[in-house]
């Protein structure tokens, strides 16, 4: 081979080196994905008692898990781990929860499942719920929750929770603990529920938990 077809062929063998280099770095720096069968483990050990071992409908205090984001899951556990956001029982369950992949799998677990529709339950304020949830209350500064989470509840990933469907005395709770400072990990939720009675907070958290 001549001497300028030798540099050649070297020189392309060594550009396509470069150029594969990132792409094999990429790949090894990926992360694992989620172990569903260690996330099923650690749901019906230690979350079933409260949640049920699939996070379905469970007990009205607690929240359902099935069908929520699993970014959201996790982020929440990762703050109950913090201290940022606070509940007694949740800190105790989460200290088992002993590395980030744990949480990760458990948080995958719930979202694989399928939420189970609710059902409003107070006729009465049904479409006052409505309204605060598509048209929020624009005298005191309250914006449509439809606009971050969905007309239907369904949230968007790594951002905004799933509500359709959640227990209405869950989110009612929620709500009540954001406007009056006992939970403290959403700035925005705290904006958005400080312009809200507790008849509003009561109406639009019946209205969520029936939507599907």
């Amino acid at each position: 081979m001549k001497p300028a077809a030798l540099l050649s062929s070297l020189m392309s063998g060594l550009l396509a080196a470069a150029l594969a280099f990132p792409a094999a770095a990429t790949e090894a720096a990926a992360p694992p994905k989620p172990d569903l069968a260690k996330g099923e483990a650690t749901a019906t050990a230690v979350c079933g008692a409260c949640h049920t071992f699939d996070g379905s409908r469970g007990t009205p205090a607690n929240p359902i898990l099935a069908g929520q984001h699993p970014e959201y899951l996790a982020k929440q556990l990762d703050e109950f781990k913090s201290g940022k956001r606070t509940n007694p029982v949740m800190q105790g369950m989460v200290a088992t929860l002993a590395t980030e992949a744990d949480i990760k799998n458990v948080a995958a677990f719930f979202a694989s499942k399928s939420a189970k529709p609710g059902f409003a339950g107070n006729k009465a304020t049904v479409a006052q719920g409505e309204k605060i949830w598509r048209g929020g209350i624009a005298e005191r500064k309250v914006p449509a929750c439809a606009g971050c989470h969905g007309p239907a509840g369904a949230g968007i990933p790594s951002q905004y929770p799933r509500l359709a469907g959640q227990h209405a005395a869950y989110t009612e709770a929620q709500l009540l603990a954001f406007r009056d400072g006992a939970r403290k990990n959403s700035a925005q939720m705290a904006g958005v529920s400080a312009g809200m009675t507790e008849a509003d907070i009561k109406a639009v958290a019946d209205y969520i938990a029936g939507l599907h």
